[in-house]
């Protein structure tokens, strides 16, 4: 017997991970928003951003990308550029060392460059560029900036060092201190809040300027977390904190925030069984971005040829790729209010783009799996709508005639039937719905719905008409 038509639940914000019986829910290309006025339903799915090129380096990807003033500041292979918002690249500087990632800083007119050996300074005012030549300079593998100081790591030791004050060519052999929580090399120094964090493999530390004239750092009272930094470019500045992949004594990995002295996660757990899976999480990188008041993290992970954003709005995750791999974007800059990223692959820039369909005119694929539908019997699905916003195809080609694919699991989301195509309505048709009917019978249902076409792809509400 049918019932009448009804909203069907459709979305949540959970992940498939230990059993797709449990939960099968995935979202690729897709971010969770929450309606104050849940007329439609509480929650929606908006695309995320395209890529739009903005210059192009060539074949090899750039090593690092910073942004002071009006100017990007790009390494690729043994070359600084400077990059205005036209375009144009200036050669500013060579570096020794043509592979590798790079971490920069500035101190207001210097900017430095380090290469995991040497460092260079690049001064905005002089526009000199110069290797660091001080005896005393310890090498270093990353850097930042607190208090007039540049604070480096220095290469596989627990060591960190500070420049002169405002003067990043100057280095004294006594200007050191070691991280003492525990005997483990630093993976990475970053300055946050007014402090000095030291990110061990396992441990992480806290210090402050104490305004010493010997040497101006100590350590804050015993804070120390028992967590570490298990990839040195997952380290992001994210909403008033920092976000990283971390890894313990027991060798598990999550994605945390930090709140004070404590090491928050948000990653949940079928998230944290996923990254546990990865072969290898050492090369993850990440970074933060904004979206329409959603701030957003983004995690690579090459090994598993897989990335993963975070909102941190909804504390919703989210699949995110370029074709079936990886998404593209590697290391990131906010410049003149847009979020640049270079490519893991090769030398362009990109800018992300809410209102673009695809990356760099690849097509995005937008996948939703959903929750579970069941009421604990044999249960018939006469009709199913899909309400999404209709009639926002273009006028020139690409995705001038949409259509939205449906897969049905009738298993628990183990397998999956024959794909079902239907419109989704071209320029114009607002009121098109996606309609699917006579889809069989089942005790529990999984549906899959998929756009491969460059338009705006909104999941607005289900509506089904179910029977016994």
């Amino acid at each position: 017997m049918a019932t009448e038509l009804g909203p069907v639940p459709l979305f949540g914000i959970g992940n498939v991970g230990k059993s797709v019986n449990v939960d099968a829910q995935k979202r690729t290309n897709l971010y969770v928003e929450m309606q104050q006025d849940p007329e439609k339903g509480r929650l929606t799915l908006y695309p995320t951003p395209g890529l739009l090129t903005f210059i192009n380096f060539g074949s090899y990807p750039s090593r690092g990308v910073y942004k002071k003033g009006d100017f990007l500041y790009v390494v690729n292979r043994f070359t600084l550029w400077r990059v205005a918002n036209d375009g144009t690249m200036t050669n500013i500087g060579t570096l020794l060392t043509s592979s590798g990632r790079v971490d920069i800083s500035d101190n207001g007119t210097q900017i430095i460059i380090v290469d995991g050996v040497n460092g260079y300074i690049y001064n905005t005012s002089t526009l000199a560029f110069a290797q660091i030549t001080s005896p005393n300079w310890p090498g270093a593998t990353t850097v930042t900036f607190l208090n007039g100081y540049f604070v480096v790591t220095q290469p596989d030791s627990g060591r960190f060092y500070c420049s002169a004050i405002y003067d990043g060519l100057t280095w004294a052999a006594l200007d050191f201190a070691t991280a003492e929580s525990n005997p483990d090399d630093l993976v990475r120094v970053m300055a946050d809040n007014g402090q000095i964090i030291l990110f061990g493999p396992e441990t992480t530390e806290f210090w402050g300027d104490s305004g010493a004239l010997d040497f101006p750092f100590a350590r804050v009272g015993a804070a120390a977390i028992e967590w570490g930094l298990a990839s040195r470019w997952t380290l992001a500045k994210f909403m008033d904190s920092l976000i990283f992949l971390r890894r313990n004594r027991l060798g598990a990995v999550q994605v945390c925030t930090l709140s004070g002295y404590n090491a928050v996660p948000v990653s949940n757990p079928e998230m944290d069984y996923v990254f546990s899976k990865y072969s290898a999480v050492e090369n993850a990188t990440g970074f933060s971005y904004m979206v329409s008041g959603h701030s957003l993290y983004q995690i690579n992970f090459p090994s598993a040829d897989e990335s993963w954003l975070y909102d941190g709005l909804t504390k919703a995750w989210s699949k995110v790729q370029s074709g079936t791999g990886r998404h593209r974007a590697e290391i990131q800059q906010n410049y003149l209010d847009r979020s640049y990223v270079s490519d893991y692959e090769n030398g362009k820039l990109y800018y992300f783009r809410d209102g673009t369909f695809t990356d760099d005119g690849a097509p995005i694929a937008r996948e939703l799996i959903t929750r579970h539908q069941s009421i604990g019997q044999w249960s018939v699905f006469d009709e199913l709508w899909m309400e999404m916003e209709a009639g926002a195809a273009d006028l020139v080609g690409q995705g001038s005639d949409p259509k939205l694919m449906l897969q049905i699991s009738k298993d628990g989301g183990h397998t999956w039937g024959n794909e079902i195509w239907v419109p989704l309505g071209k320029q114009g048709e607002y009121r098109r719905r996606a309609v699917y009917r006579n889809l069989g019978r089942a005790r529990d249902w999984v549906f899959k719905f998929r756009v491969t076409d460059p338009v705006k792809t909104v999941f607005v509400a289900a509506w089904g008409r179910v029977g016994k």
